[in-house]
């Protein structure tokens, strides 16, 4: 029988203790969503309605600050076929598994899925086949996209970070400034929203899982933007390309790793231009018994300046350690996070970027 609709959600506390730099949201170069000790308050909605066993329209949104819609999709299915139209998620993280893209394992993301949350937002669709052998499931997917043309700013212009801001459609993420570009818009970029630049961008992935035991999958995402400036915002020429795997143990064990690289750029030479090539990987270790679970994650990333123009020096390096704990209390989960960053940008007023956090989080699950 199908269910007409149905609710899933969070609310979500917490109390950070935090020694970095100026956080990005806050047009610095710190690596952290907060600069200094503070609080945070969100809510996450989600809604699932299945009107037919072919058809699932989903809606995700969430409550802060600056709070608005993450997720809005239809899932039209016809045997071994899926096809996804509307403003998604690609499912290529190995961590953002729970539901509402969010993580059983730690508190913060990691660098790569921290930048996918706040830049990477397909609106589109993607087609996508699976089909079930005698011990495998192998996935091939291929979609277009418009939007995202500004996929790769906080890249270049920022650099990575560690934390669990998701964007919203609409929402304008904070730049730190900007001295060689007055026509770039001052408040900041528009990571998810309108098309810029009439281009279609490509998605493809190809998955194979043993269920319950192991998953490898390689995706490839190109927004195929133009470099152009529109309306204050440049369409950056993003390729991303990602490589993951999972390993479930029988005990309550999950290996998780991804590597991300690409390129990125805007603006045409003679003039003032911004070319980079970037990377980020990391290696995730849990293990759950009982009600609890501890989760330890180690990140690499990096940004390497290739435009060689008069513009700021886009590179950077840097790497993280994450350590996190959770006790479930049947619908609340209470956690602990300690998170460390040692990078270093050259641009930046002070290269030295190092900072550190400690998290405790209260969350209700419904």
């Amino acid at each position: 029988m199908l269910a007409a609709v149905i609710l899933s959600g969070f609310v979500t506390a917490r109390g950070i203790d935090v020694e970095s730099r100026p956080s990005w949201l806050e047009h610095g170069f710190g690596k952290f969503d907060v600069g200094a000790n503070a609080h945070q308050e969100e809510a996450h909605l989600g809604i699932d309605w299945t009107p037919a066993e072919w058809l699932t329209i989903h809606a995700h949104g969430l409550a802060r600050r600056k709070g608005g819609l993450v997720e809005a999709y239809a899932d039209l299915r016809k045997g071994d076929f899926r096809l996804r139209a509307g403003q998604f998620f690609l499912p290529t993280s190995r961590e953002n598994t729970d539901r509402l893209w969010s993580s059983p394992y730690t508190i913060s993301f990691s660098a790569l899925n921290t930048w996918i949350g706040e830049e990477v937002r397909p609106i589109g669709g993607e087609l996508q086949w699976q089909h079930l052998t005698s011990n495998a499931v192998v996935t091939i997917a291929g979609g277009a996209f418009r939007g995202n043309d500004t996929m790769g700013t906080l890249l270049g212009w920022r650099g990575w970070s560690i934390g669990n801001h998701l964007a919203v459609y609409n929402e304008v993420l904070p730049l730190p400034p900007l001295p060689f570009f007055p026509d770039q818009r001052r408040d900041g970029t528009q990571s998810i929203g309108r098309d810029l630049d009439g281009r279609t961008g490509l998605t493809a992935r190809a998955r194979v899982s043993l269920p319950e035991r192991a998953t490898l999958q390689l995706a490839r995402v190109d927004n195929r933007g133009d470099r152009e400036l529109y309306r204050g915002e440049y369409s950056w020429q993003t390729k991303l390309n990602l490589l993951s795997g999972e390993i479930d143990g029988q005990h309550g064990t999950t290996l998780a790793s991804e590597y991300g690289w690409g390129s990125s750029g805007m603006g045409f030479a003679p003039r003032a231009n911004v070319q980079i090539t970037y990377y980020a990987a990391y290696a995730l270790v849990s293990q759950k018994f009982g009600r609890n679970r501890v989760s330890a994650r180690f990140d690499v990333f990096g940004t390497k300046d290739r435009d060689h123009s008069f513009a700021e020096i886009n590179t950077e390096s840097g790497r993280a350690w994450t350590f996190a704990y959770f006790y479930e209390l049947r619908s609340i989960r209470l956690g602990a996070e300690f998170a460390n960053i040692s990078a270093e940008r050259v641009s930046a007023p002070d290269p030295n970027t190092d900072g550190r956090t400690v998290t405790l989080e209260a969350r209700y699950r419904f």
